[in-house]
């Protein structure tokens, strides 16, 4: 998966280096037997991907409309991966945290679930919860501003 993840890193990177808004790449291997399709498209600096796995699969395209004219104050918490980002540990439980809400560094915020694993996503600073900019269930991308902390 790092792989995958540095893949679409560098790939990223040189969409803003050429000023590219999408990219698709894909390898066989085994004549066929194997396929990965990668779409990347960016709008408004954020990066969608998708790997379908299988040769019948579909690629799927994440829409992020991001609000630009919104000014954030304060320290972003990104998403570190692509994912669905859920707010509480379960459903009907309490959230991890809520708007106004004082966190420490360490404190689980998040949870991104991403290839059905569930990584938490903690604070990497003390601060007041100033705003939460997904919503739970929400689909994700890496970089993607999640957590505004004052």
């Amino acid at each position: 998966m790092s792989s995958f993840r540095s893949t679409v890193e560098s790939m990223s990177k040189i969409m803003d280096e050429m000023g590219i808004t999408e990219l698709d790449l894909e390898r066989q291997f085994l004549f066929g037997v194997y396929r990965k399709h990668i779409h990347l498209s960016k709008q408004n600096n954020v990066a969608a991907a998708t790997m379908p796995n299988f040769p019948t699969a579909a690629p799927i395209k994440a829409n992020i409309e991001a609000e630009t004219d919104k000014t954030i104050s304060g320290f972003a918490l990104k998403s570190p991966m692509v994912g669905v980002a859920y707010l509480a540990p379960e459903p009907g439980a309490k959230p991890f945290t809520s708007v106004g809400a004082q966190i420490k560094a360490g404190d689980t915020v998040a949870l991104i679930e991403a290839m059905k694993t569930f990584n938490p996503i903690k604070s990497d600073r003390n601060g007041i919860v100033k705003e939460i900019l997904v919503t739970d269930s929400q689909a994700v991308e890496f970089d993607q501003p999640l957590i505004i902390i004052e």
